[in-house]
């Protein structure tokens, strides 16, 4: 059916490997999932690649498009690969050695290694300049500001090529006076420059933080704007009219492409938050309340924690050794898909990642010219997937897998089955290891989660991480492969905003903090408004960083609604007592002697889009008392999983057709289009009415506490959703 009746939004996230794509129905709730491989030389080819199949493949027209939602890796990729040359820095006199002078903390404690080295400047000293005048940190100005030295500072960085700027002023977040005369002058002495200002990017305390937040954002804005220019140019042609497309966020909301382009550190973690958000929304529907979500693709492998269908939050992110202090999605990324690279260290120990066969060349499966064997080849080899990605759309070759895993063998005196064991359990370890740094390090027990695994390569070593990590069940969504894609879909709109107000609570001016919030809250409506949400629509979440007095940083917790009185200040710092203690083990309720601090007040404006309906899960015939499946299987062959045991002869799935309530016994290979799910000897598969795959193990070794106990499969009831 095609015409102008039916209303068609779709979301398409750009991963390294593979685009993926969702479309739904709005008014049906068809939905349709597809893949297309991603071009790293242009990505916007695989965007409109992919548009244009699914809208063929849910069978309507460019007339029926009504929003195109985007999650890209531009700014990632680019702060990964530390390309952030012509960029310069302007900041108050005396503060010239800001970036050098950095933050003392030192990742890992130290590692393995003596000494722990500062990562690069994002600016060379030599493109750093210094502009006279001084605020203090009430925005009260201290030295008149020094036009002449800021007419300097922009022409001198005109005549050395910078082309973005980073400005930086002390206290600009108390009083962007400074930096708006700044920005006349460099309109003027060097307009071709495109220019972060601090005030506008961040404006809270802690000038290193700041300033390096926003030369981020000036770093990548030239490039993001470019993209996402043309990607809106494209679609507009594409459809014969403008589009509404919003760009994927951070913070687990998108923003119209028009705002993008004048924030782009907020896209740092576009695409995995979208896959966050996603399983969120899944996993909550099925009735899982702690989730740890393992969004695994062909470059990296992403973690987040996910409680109540939320996300956690977090402002101290880093990316690519540069820390971006605005609210994101707290995720650990690893380098562990299926396009990571395993090699022989020179040590002679087996390695995998995070370097990358991406999309081009890909794994030596691929025949595209890739020399060096991956997780997907390994995979290949143990017969874990079939030969073909996409239902046959792209074939592999086996034997080149093979020969590629007989040479890394040979150099560790493995044979190619060995090898390729060893590739997998080294892969798998280097995820658990990112689960556990978002658990184990963080005072959480692993047994409390659920482990929601998607993406195209994120379930292939759940049955092991189940076994590694401790947790008691594993949680597989439908069209896991693009499940990222259909969290775009599933996303508000959503603006932050922030100011710093440092006080004592004992001290606290209530109507100054009412004020301020009011103020913010302004800011966001007029955001809303502008990305077309009529003001019954906003909605709108306040908060506020606190700490105990003489902390170095800050716990934020949430503001109660209404007008902010001395009875909401009361009940904010009970709730940061909860969370202090919580997070640290100790809280100071009882010592009102140590006086609590606020630091930051913040407002979230939210614009609240329709989202998709989970489909049920068709029901088929009831299960046999064998636990088997209701449905044969589509065919066998040999696989390996383990090396002691060899290859056993395995049957193989086609997931479409395990209808709600089928139960599969491992040894056994889940297929559908965009993922595969390896079920292991002793594990159980059970599809449950959401279509979800929910796989436990009768008994497991708890190698993550270095004990064994014995855990039960969990009751019939997890086939419905049930908390494990």
């Amino acid at each position: 059916m095609t015409g102008g009746r039916r209303r068609i939004r779709i979301g398409v996230d750009t991963g390294g490997t593979f685009t993926d794509v969702v479309a739904v129905d709005e008014d049906s709730g068809e939905l349709v999932a597809l893949k297309t491989p991603s071009t790293p030389h242009d990505p916007a080819e695989a965007f409109l690649v992919g548009i244009r199949a699914a809208l063929a493949a849910i069978d309507a027209s460019p007339d029926n498009l009504v929003s195109v939602s985007h999650g890209t890796t531009v700014a990632t990729n680019q702060l990964l690969t530390g390309d952030v040359s012509g960029l310069g820095f302007v900041t108050t006199e005396g503060f010239e050695h800001l970036l050098e002078i950095a933050r003392q903390s030192v990742p890992d404690g130290y590692g393995n290694s003596y000494f722990w080295v500062k990562p690069p400047r994002i600016v060379p000293a030599d493109l750093v300049r210094t502009v006279g005048g001084r605020l203090d940190h009430r925005g009260v100005e201290i030295r008149p500001f020094d036009e002449e030295g800021a007419r300097a500072a922009a022409a001198s960085l005109r005549r050395a090529g910078v082309r973005a700027v980073g400005v930086c002023f002390l206290h600009a977040y108390a009083n962007p006076a400074h930096e708006l005369r700044m920005r006349e002058i460099l309109a003027r002495e060097h307009p071709d420059a495109v220019v972060s200002f601090s005030h506008e990017v961040l404006a809270e305390y802690r000038e290193y933080e700041r300033a390096m937040t926003t030369l981020v954002d000036a770093a990548v804005k030239v490039r993001v704007a470019a993209y996402v220019s043309r990607l809106r140019r494209e679609l507009t042609a594409f459809a014969g009219r403008a589009v509404p497309f919003h760009i994927m966020k951070s913070n687990g909301g998108v923003l119209s492409a028009d705002e993008v382009v004048h924030q782009p550190v907020t896209t740092v973690l576009s695409g995995p938050a979208a896959g966050a958000l996603g399983a969120a929304m899944v996993t909550r529907a099925a009735g899982y309340d702690q989730v740890l979500t393992l969004d695994g693709g062909g470059t990296s492998t992403d973690v987040s924690v996910v409680r109540h269908g939320e996300p956690a939050l977090t402002t101290e992110g880093t990316i690519g050794g540069y820390p971006c202090t605005v609210p994101m999605i707290d995720i650990v990324t690893v380098g562990a898909g299926g396009g990571s690279i395993a090699w022989v260290s020179p040590e002679g120990t087996l390695k995998v990642g995070p370097r990358s066969a991406g999309a081009d060349p890909g794994p030596i499966c691929y025949a595209r010219g890739g020399t060096e064997p991956t997780v997907t080849d390994a995979c290949l080899v143990l017969g874990r997937i079939p030969p073909h990605l996409l239902g046959g759309e792209v074939p592999l070759s086996v034997d080149a897998a093979r020969d590629g895993l007989a040479r890394l063998g040979s150099a560790l005196g493995l044979d190619p089955v060995a090898a390729a064991a060893g590739v997998l359990e080294i892969s798998a370890w280097n995820q658990a290891n990112a689960l556990r740094q978002m658990t184990v390090h963080r005072g959480l027990d692993v047994r409390d989660f659920a482990l929601a695994t998607f993406g195209g390569s994120g379930s292939l070593l759940l049955c092991r991480l189940i076994d590694i990590v401790g947790v008691p069940v594993g949680l597989v969504p439908r069209d896991p492969g693009n499940l990222s894609a259909f969290g775009l879909l599933t996303v508000d709109v959503r603006v932050d905003h922030v100011r710093t107000h440092v006080s004592r609570h004992a001290t606290l001016d209530h109507a100054a903090v009412r004020s301020i919030l009011d103020s913010l809250r302004s800011q966001a409506a007029q955001a809303l408004l502008a990305e077309g949400f009529p003001p019954e629509q906003h909605r709108f979440a306040a908060s506020a960083d606190l700490r105990y007095f003489g902390q170095a940083f800050e716990v934020r917790v949430p503001l109660a609604d209404g007008p902010f009185d001395a009875t909401t200040a009361d009940v904010a710092v009970q709730a940061f007592h909860d969370a202090h203690e919580r997070l640290y083990g100790y809280c100071f309720r009882d010592r009102p002697e140590q006086q609590v601090e606020w630091v930051n007040l913040r407002v979230t404006g939210i614009g609240p889009i329709r989202r998709p309906a989970l489909r049920s899960a068709t029901r088929g015939h009831a299960v046999p008392a064998n636990g088997g499946p209701a449905v044969p299987p589509t065919g066998r062959r040999p696989v390996c999983f383990d090396v002691a045991e060899g290859l056993l002869d395995t049957p193989i799935y086609w997931r479409p057709d395990l209808p709600a309530g089928a139960v599969v016994a491992g040894p056994a290979v889940i297929e559908e289009y965009g993922a595969t799910v390896p079920l292991h000897p002793g594990f159980t598969a059970t599809v449950d009415d959401l279509g979800n795959l929910v796989v436990t193990r009768g008994v497991r070794k708890d190698s993550l506490l270095g004990t064994e106990r014995q855990q039960g499969v969990l009751p019939d009831t997890a086939a419905g959703g049930g908390e494990p």
